[in-house]
């Protein structure tokens, strides 16, 4: 097997990811429709390229592949960048790949449980974002999640002929409920304290 659920969601679930769908991640940045609403449009990723970036997200941030419960598919990933442990706060990023999960509901899933991670195991207090001004439908998951509009960077990106703005978006630890983490850790709490009980006759 070669994903481990290291949080499990409804739709999908957050594992390590794993080099043997680095062929997949590289169709993905490469394609122009997923591309047109990401920063790396303009990158020309072969490969031997892409294996190196996903080598190097692993070993300095917390990245994660988002796959999908059922079936055990990849779809995409998301992570945690430029962690700062001594004021807390990291970059969020995410992108689901296979675009027949567009609209699922499922980046909306995959952004709360590794907001869970954050808040909960990592400790962080504050997370940001920047996303495209046009890209509504990932606006639209963020702000249900809980991010924050923060303000933005005028014209600051170059799509199609235009610059376009870039939004930033935030949340912090204190306006976020955790779905998963402390479920099971309260889970975990109750029945190691079931199993300590001694009863005397």
């Amino acid at each position: 097997m070669k994903y481990f659920r290291k949080l499990v969601g409804d739709k999908c679930y957050l594992s390590p990811i794993s080099m043997d769908d680095v062929e997949r991640y590289t169709e993905w940045v490469n394609d122009m429709e997923i591309g047109q609403f990401m920063l790396f449009t303009s990158s020309v990723i072969d490969m031997d390229k892409e294996k190196r970036t996903l080598l190097n997200l692993m070993d300095n941030d917390a990245v994660f592949a988002i796959i999908e419960k059922d079936t055990n598919k990849c779809i995409g990933n998301c992570g945690l960048h430029q962690i700062n442990n001594v004021h807390r706060h990291a970059t969020f990023g995410i992108f689901i790949g296979e675009k027949t999960f567009w609209n699922q509901g499922v980046g909306t899933e995959a952004a709360t449980l590794i907001l869970d991670f954050a808040f909960n195991i990592l400790n962080l207090n504050s997370i940001n974002m920047d996303v495209l001004s046009y890209n509504k439908r990932a606006i639209r998951s963020y702000e249900k999640v809980g991010f924050k509009y923060a303000g933005k960077r005028r014209e600051y990106m170059f799509m199609s002929g235009e610059y376009h703005d870039v939004l930033i978006y935030d949340i912090l630890a204190k306006d976020f409920t955790s779905p998963y983490v402390k479920d099971v850790f309260a889970r975990s709490i109750s029945e190691e304290a079931g199993r300590s009980k001694i009863t005397i006759i």
